[in-house]
Protein backbone atom coordinates (compact mmCIF):
# COMPACT_ATOMS: atom_id res chain seq x y z
CA UNK A 1 0.00 0.00 0.00
CA UNK A 2 1.19 3.12 -0.99
CA UNK A 3 -0.15 6.34 0.97
CA UNK A 4 0.72 9.90 0.27
CA UNK A 5 -0.56 13.35 1.54
CA UNK A 6 -0.57 16.81 0.16
CA UNK A 7 -1.75 19.96 1.78
CA UNK A 8 -4.31 22.10 1.75
CA UNK A 9 -3.56 25.81 0.54
CA UNK A 10 -4.44 29.32 1.06
CA UNK A 11 -3.36 32.18 -1.08
CA UNK A 12 -2.12 35.39 0.93
CA UNK A 13 -1.08 37.67 -2.11
CA UNK A 14 -0.84 38.22 -5.49
CA UNK A 15 -4.47 36.64 -6.46
CA UNK A 16 -5.54 37.34 -10.12
CA UNK A 17 -2.37 38.90 -11.02
CA UNK A 18 -0.67 35.49 -10.84
CA UNK A 19 -3.07 33.86 -13.55
CA UNK A 20 -0.48 36.21 -15.43
CA UNK A 21 2.78 34.18 -16.83
CA UNK A 22 5.87 35.58 -14.57
CA UNK A 23 3.33 37.12 -12.11
CA UNK A 24 3.96 36.23 -8.44
CA UNK A 25 2.04 35.67 -5.27
CA UNK A 26 2.51 34.19 -2.01
CA UNK A 27 0.73 31.07 -0.45
CA UNK A 28 0.97 28.37 2.28
CA UNK A 29 0.12 25.09 2.84
CA UNK A 30 -2.37 24.39 5.81
CA UNK A 31 -1.51 21.65 7.74
CA UNK A 32 -4.82 19.39 6.49
CA UNK A 33 -4.72 17.49 3.87
CA UNK A 34 -6.06 15.30 1.41
CA UNK A 35 -4.60 11.39 1.87
CA UNK A 36 -4.42 8.81 -1.67
CA UNK A 37 -3.77 5.32 -1.11
CA UNK A 38 -3.04 3.01 -3.58
CA UNK A 39 -2.41 -0.37 -3.71
CA UNK A 40 -2.46 -2.58 -7.17
CA UNK A 41 -5.25 -4.29 -8.55
CA UNK A 42 -5.94 -6.87 -11.19
CA UNK A 43 -7.77 -6.85 -14.44
CA UNK A 44 -9.33 -3.46 -13.09
CA UNK A 45 -8.68 -0.42 -10.97
CA UNK A 46 -11.07 1.57 -8.91
CA UNK A 47 -11.60 5.12 -7.27
CA UNK A 48 -12.97 5.78 -4.20
CA UNK A 49 -13.39 8.90 -2.24
CA UNK A 50 -15.17 10.22 0.87
CA UNK A 51 -16.47 13.14 -0.47
CA UNK A 52 -18.31 11.12 -3.34
CA UNK A 53 -19.79 8.25 -1.34
CA UNK A 54 -18.05 5.25 -0.37
CA UNK A 55 -19.29 2.88 -3.58
CA UNK A 56 -16.02 2.13 -5.53
CA UNK A 57 -15.82 3.57 -9.41
CA UNK A 58 -14.07 0.96 -11.41
CA UNK A 59 -11.72 1.64 -14.51
CA UNK A 60 -10.41 -0.49 -17.02
CA UNK A 61 -7.98 0.81 -20.00
CA UNK A 62 -8.76 1.62 -23.87
CA UNK A 63 -4.98 0.83 -24.93
CA UNK A 64 -3.18 3.36 -22.97
CA UNK A 65 -6.88 5.36 -22.07
CA UNK A 66 -8.38 5.10 -18.88
CA UNK A 67 -12.13 4.41 -18.94
CA UNK A 68 -14.26 4.95 -16.39
CA UNK A 69 -17.81 2.64 -15.53
CA UNK A 70 -19.88 5.19 -14.39
CA UNK A 71 -19.62 8.99 -14.24
CA UNK A 72 -16.15 10.81 -14.33
CA UNK A 73 -16.48 14.29 -13.21
CA UNK A 74 -16.29 14.13 -9.93
CA UNK A 75 -12.64 12.26 -10.35
CA UNK A 76 -11.75 14.79 -13.59
CA UNK A 77 -8.29 15.80 -11.66
CA UNK A 78 -7.65 12.37 -10.59
CA UNK A 79 -8.10 11.03 -14.16
CA UNK A 80 -5.73 13.85 -15.84
CA UNK A 81 -3.07 12.92 -13.16
CA UNK A 82 -3.11 9.07 -13.97
CA UNK A 83 -3.12 10.42 -17.93
CA UNK A 84 -0.29 12.45 -17.47
CA UNK A 85 1.78 10.88 -15.09
CA UNK A 86 1.22 7.11 -16.96
CA UNK A 87 2.61 9.02 -20.54
CA UNK A 88 5.42 10.13 -18.71
CA UNK A 89 5.72 6.62 -17.38
CA UNK A 90 5.91 5.07 -20.39
CA UNK A 91 8.17 6.93 -22.02
CA UNK A 92 10.54 5.82 -19.30
CA UNK A 93 9.76 2.32 -20.50
CA UNK A 94 7.74 1.57 -17.49
CA UNK A 95 4.75 -1.17 -17.86
CA UNK A 96 1.24 0.52 -16.67
CA UNK A 97 -0.47 -1.85 -14.63
CA UNK A 98 -3.80 -1.49 -12.52
CA UNK A 99 -4.33 -0.03 -9.06
CA UNK A 100 -6.96 0.65 -6.38
CA UNK A 101 -7.22 4.34 -5.52
CA UNK A 102 -8.43 5.87 -2.10
CA UNK A 103 -8.84 8.88 -1.97
CA UNK A 104 -9.62 10.81 1.83
CA UNK A 105 -10.52 14.65 2.72
CA UNK A 106 -9.31 17.14 5.57
CA UNK A 107 -10.57 20.15 3.58
CA UNK A 108 -14.30 20.29 4.19
CA UNK A 109 -16.26 20.80 7.41
CA UNK A 110 -18.38 18.08 9.03
CA UNK A 111 -20.95 18.65 6.88
CA UNK A 112 -19.05 18.29 3.18
CA UNK A 113 -19.24 21.90 2.76
CA UNK A 114 -15.59 23.05 1.30
CA UNK A 115 -13.51 25.20 3.12
CA UNK A 116 -11.69 26.74 0.02
CA UNK A 117 -8.96 25.55 0.60
CA UNK A 118 -7.82 23.78 -2.65
CA UNK A 119 -9.41 20.22 -2.74
CA UNK A 120 -8.64 19.89 -6.71
CA UNK A 121 -5.29 20.88 -5.99
CA UNK A 122 -4.50 19.06 -3.73
CA UNK A 123 -5.86 15.86 -4.70
CA UNK A 124 -3.86 16.03 -7.97
CA UNK A 125 -0.60 16.26 -6.02
CA UNK A 126 -1.54 13.72 -4.00
CA UNK A 127 -2.32 11.33 -7.28
CA UNK A 128 0.48 12.76 -8.79
CA UNK A 129 3.24 11.52 -5.73
CA UNK A 130 1.18 8.39 -5.77
CA UNK A 131 1.97 7.38 -8.66
CA UNK A 132 5.46 8.54 -8.97
CA UNK A 133 6.36 6.00 -6.21
CA UNK A 134 4.32 3.22 -7.98
CA UNK A 135 6.20 3.40 -10.94
CA UNK A 136 9.26 4.16 -9.23
CA UNK A 137 9.91 7.44 -11.13
CA UNK A 138 12.00 9.29 -8.02
CA UNK A 139 10.96 12.71 -9.59
CA UNK A 140 12.14 16.02 -7.46
CA UNK A 141 9.36 17.94 -6.18
CA UNK A 142 10.15 20.21 -9.01
CA UNK A 143 9.30 17.53 -11.74
CA UNK A 144 6.12 16.70 -9.85
CA UNK A 145 5.13 19.85 -9.70
CA UNK A 146 5.41 20.13 -13.59
CA UNK A 147 3.49 16.85 -13.91
CA UNK A 148 0.43 18.16 -11.84
CA UNK A 149 0.60 21.28 -13.81
CA UNK A 150 0.04 19.35 -16.79
CA UNK A 151 -2.85 17.25 -15.32
CA UNK A 152 -4.32 20.93 -13.74
CA UNK A 153 -4.46 22.30 -17.25
CA UNK A 154 -6.17 19.14 -18.86
CA UNK A 155 -9.08 20.24 -16.64
CA UNK A 156 -8.84 24.06 -16.24
CA UNK A 157 -6.46 25.85 -18.59
CA UNK A 158 -6.92 29.16 -16.94
CA UNK A 159 -5.22 28.15 -13.42
CA UNK A 160 -2.33 29.70 -12.20
CA UNK A 161 -1.12 26.52 -10.78
CA UNK A 162 0.37 28.37 -7.15
CA UNK A 163 -2.59 25.62 -5.48
CA UNK A 164 -0.80 22.98 -7.03
CA UNK A 165 2.47 24.13 -6.01
CA UNK A 166 1.30 25.42 -2.08
CA UNK A 167 -0.08 21.81 -2.12
CA UNK A 168 3.13 19.96 -2.83
CA UNK A 169 5.90 22.07 -1.02
CA UNK A 170 3.69 23.30 2.05
CA UNK A 171 5.00 25.88 3.88
CA UNK A 172 5.67 29.73 2.85
CA UNK A 173 6.01 29.73 -0.81
CA UNK A 174 6.73 32.63 -3.57
CA UNK A 175 4.74 30.98 -6.97
CA UNK A 176 5.12 32.66 -10.29
CA UNK A 177 3.07 31.21 -12.91
CA UNK A 178 4.05 29.52 -16.25
CA UNK A 179 3.09 30.82 -19.30
CA UNK A 180 0.41 28.20 -20.39
CA UNK A 181 1.00 29.13 -23.96
CA UNK A 182 4.32 28.13 -24.42
CA UNK A 183 3.59 24.59 -22.51
CA UNK A 184 0.24 24.26 -24.78
CA UNK A 185 1.98 25.18 -28.19
CA UNK A 186 4.69 21.80 -26.89
CA UNK A 187 2.23 19.96 -26.31
CA UNK A 188 0.29 20.26 -29.54
CA UNK A 189 3.65 19.69 -30.98
CA UNK A 190 3.92 16.30 -29.83
CA UNK A 191 7.01 17.29 -27.25
CA UNK A 192 7.82 14.27 -25.52
CA UNK A 193 7.17 14.95 -21.19
CA UNK A 194 10.32 13.60 -20.58
CA UNK A 195 11.98 16.98 -22.89
CA UNK A 196 8.94 18.92 -21.26
CA UNK A 197 9.62 18.38 -18.06
CA UNK A 198 13.69 19.09 -18.18
CA UNK A 199 12.96 22.01 -19.73
CA UNK A 200 12.89 25.25 -18.61
CA UNK A 201 9.59 27.00 -18.38
CA UNK A 202 8.48 30.76 -18.84
CA UNK A 203 7.82 32.42 -15.99
CA UNK A 204 7.44 29.37 -13.48
CA UNK A 205 9.33 29.64 -10.17
CA UNK A 206 8.88 28.28 -6.64
CA UNK A 207 11.02 29.67 -3.63
CA UNK A 208 10.19 28.67 -0.52
CA UNK A 209 10.11 31.35 2.32
CA UNK A 210 10.93 30.95 6.00
CA UNK A 211 8.05 30.52 8.34
CA UNK A 212 8.10 33.96 10.70
CA UNK A 213 8.33 33.32 14.25
CA UNK A 214 7.04 37.13 15.04
CA UNK A 215 3.79 36.32 13.36
CA UNK A 216 0.84 34.37 12.80
CA UNK A 217 -1.10 33.65 10.02
CA UNK A 218 -4.88 33.05 11.30
CA UNK A 219 -8.05 31.86 9.43
CA UNK A 220 -11.35 32.76 9.54
CA UNK A 221 -14.16 31.33 7.31
CA UNK A 222 -17.79 32.91 6.10
CA UNK A 223 -19.49 29.78 4.99
CA UNK A 224 -20.06 31.10 1.95
CA UNK A 225 -18.69 29.00 -1.13
CA UNK A 226 -16.90 30.52 -3.89
CA UNK A 227 -15.85 29.27 -7.41
CA UNK A 228 -12.54 30.46 -8.10
CA UNK A 229 -13.20 29.50 -11.78
CA UNK A 230 -15.48 31.05 -12.05
CA UNK A 231 -14.21 34.77 -10.44
CA UNK A 232 -11.21 34.49 -12.24
CA UNK A 233 -12.69 33.63 -15.79
CA UNK A 234 -14.99 36.75 -14.85
CA UNK A 235 -11.97 38.76 -14.03
CA UNK A 236 -10.28 38.16 -17.54
CA UNK A 237 -13.42 38.70 -19.18
CA UNK A 238 -14.11 42.38 -18.14
CA UNK A 239 -10.23 43.16 -17.24
CA UNK A 240 -11.10 44.78 -20.90
CA UNK A 241 -13.68 46.99 -19.07
CA UNK A 242 -10.30 48.21 -16.52
CA UNK A 243 -7.82 48.02 -19.39
CA UNK A 244 -5.97 51.63 -18.17
CA UNK A 245 -6.09 49.91 -14.76
CA UNK A 246 -4.86 46.03 -15.11
CA UNK A 247 -1.03 47.05 -16.51
CA UNK A 248 -1.00 49.22 -12.86
CA UNK A 249 -2.17 46.51 -11.39
CA UNK A 250 -0.10 44.06 -12.32
CA UNK A 251 2.79 45.83 -11.38
CA UNK A 252 1.81 46.73 -8.41
CA UNK A 253 0.97 43.36 -7.18
CA UNK A 254 4.31 42.34 -8.67
CA UNK A 255 6.18 44.42 -6.50
CA UNK A 256 3.60 44.09 -3.32
CA UNK A 257 4.37 40.77 -3.11
CA UNK A 258 8.13 41.11 -3.66
CA UNK A 259 8.42 43.09 -0.26
CA UNK A 260 5.64 40.90 1.52
CA UNK A 261 8.19 38.38 0.56
CA UNK A 262 10.90 40.13 1.80
CA UNK A 263 9.24 41.27 5.07
CA UNK A 264 8.53 37.44 5.66
CA UNK A 265 12.05 36.30 4.92
CA UNK A 266 13.16 38.68 7.37
CA UNK A 267 10.61 38.22 10.12
CA UNK A 268 9.49 41.84 9.86
CA UNK A 269 5.99 42.06 11.33
CA UNK A 270 5.04 45.38 11.00
CA UNK A 271 6.14 45.41 7.47
CA UNK A 272 4.24 42.63 6.32
CA UNK A 273 1.05 43.78 7.65
CA UNK A 274 1.46 46.90 5.84
CA UNK A 275 1.79 45.20 2.64
CA UNK A 276 -1.44 42.65 3.08
CA UNK A 277 -3.27 46.18 3.50
CA UNK A 278 -1.77 47.25 0.56
CA UNK A 279 -2.89 43.95 -0.93
CA UNK A 280 -6.34 44.11 0.00
CA UNK A 281 -6.47 47.50 -1.71
CA UNK A 282 -5.27 46.24 -4.37
CA UNK A 283 -8.10 43.59 -5.08
CA UNK A 284 -10.74 45.72 -4.07
CA UNK A 285 -9.84 48.26 -6.58
CA UNK A 286 -9.24 46.01 -9.47
CA UNK A 287 -12.55 44.43 -8.57
CA UNK A 288 -14.45 48.17 -8.67
CA UNK A 289 -12.79 48.82 -11.73
CA UNK A 290 -13.79 45.02 -13.30
CA UNK A 291 -17.17 45.18 -11.91
CA UNK A 292 -16.76 41.89 -10.30
CA UNK A 293 -17.38 41.41 -6.26
CA UNK A 294 -14.50 40.20 -4.25
CA UNK A 295 -14.59 41.38 -1.07
CA UNK A 296 -18.08 40.17 0.41
CA UNK A 297 -19.45 41.87 3.50
CA UNK A 298 -18.82 38.85 5.10
CA UNK A 299 -15.15 39.32 4.28
CA UNK A 300 -15.12 43.16 5.02
CA UNK A 301 -16.37 41.80 8.51
CA UNK A 302 -13.61 39.55 8.68
CA UNK A 303 -11.25 41.98 7.96
CA UNK A 304 -12.38 44.71 10.29
CA UNK A 305 -12.25 42.29 13.27
CA UNK A 306 -9.10 41.88 12.32
CA UNK A 307 -8.25 45.53 12.71
CA UNK A 308 -9.40 45.49 16.15
CA UNK A 309 -6.38 43.47 17.36
CA UNK A 310 -4.13 45.57 15.42
CA UNK A 311 -3.77 42.80 12.61
CA UNK A 312 -4.09 42.96 9.05
CA UNK A 313 -6.63 40.77 6.83
CA UNK A 314 -8.22 40.56 3.27
CA UNK A 315 -9.63 37.70 1.47
CA UNK A 316 -7.60 35.01 0.61
CA UNK A 317 -7.98 33.16 -2.95
CA UNK A 318 -10.65 34.39 -5.34
CA UNK A 319 -12.71 36.28 -2.56
CA UNK A 320 -16.45 36.35 -3.15
CA UNK A 321 -16.67 34.17 0.03
CA UNK A 322 -14.49 31.19 1.68
CA UNK A 323 -11.97 32.03 3.48
CA UNK A 324 -10.09 35.38 4.84
CA UNK A 325 -6.76 35.19 6.23
CA UNK A 326 -5.01 37.90 8.81
CA UNK A 327 -1.03 38.36 10.39
CA UNK A 328 -1.33 39.36 13.48
CA UNK A 329 1.63 39.84 15.82
CA UNK A 330 2.35 36.84 17.87
CA UNK A 331 0.91 36.74 21.38
CA UNK A 332 -1.56 38.91 20.66
CA UNK A 333 -4.97 38.28 22.46
CA UNK A 334 -7.58 37.30 19.44
CA UNK A 335 -10.77 37.53 21.53
CA UNK A 336 -11.69 40.67 20.27
CA UNK A 337 -11.85 39.69 16.64
CA UNK A 338 -13.29 35.75 16.95
CA UNK A 339 -16.39 37.70 19.20
CA UNK A 340 -16.30 40.37 16.37
CA UNK A 341 -16.44 37.19 13.77
CA UNK A 342 -18.84 35.34 15.60
CA UNK A 343 -21.11 37.93 15.93
CA UNK A 344 -21.23 38.39 12.20
CA UNK A 345 -21.21 34.30 10.76
CA UNK A 346 -17.49 34.07 10.79
CA UNK A 347 -15.80 31.11 11.77
CA UNK A 348 -12.37 30.61 13.24
CA UNK A 349 -10.81 27.60 11.34
CA UNK A 350 -8.01 25.81 13.59
CA UNK A 351 -5.54 26.14 10.86
CA UNK A 352 -1.59 26.25 10.91
CA UNK A 353 1.11 26.53 7.88
CA UNK A 354 2.26 23.29 7.34
CA UNK A 355 6.15 22.14 7.74
CA UNK A 356 7.46 22.55 4.72
CA UNK A 357 7.28 19.03 2.55
CA UNK A 358 11.24 17.79 1.53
Amino acid sequence: MIETRAHGKLFVAGEYAVVEAGYPAILIGVDRHITVRLAPAEDAGSITSDQYGRLPIVWRRNGHRVVLDHDSRPFDYVLAAIAVVERFATEQGRTLSFYDIEISSELDDDSGRKFGLGSSAAVTAATVRALDTFYELHLPTDKLLKLALLATLRVNPMGSGGDVAASLYGGWIRYAALDREWVRLRLETGTPLTHLLAADWPGLSVRRLPTPTTMDLVVGWTGQPASTTRLVEAMQSRKGAAESHYPDFLAESRDCVDALADAIAHDDAPAAKVELRRARGLLTSLANAAGVDVETPALKALCEGAETVGAAAKSSGAGGGDCGIVLVDRGSDLGPMIAAWTATGVRHLDLHVAEPTP
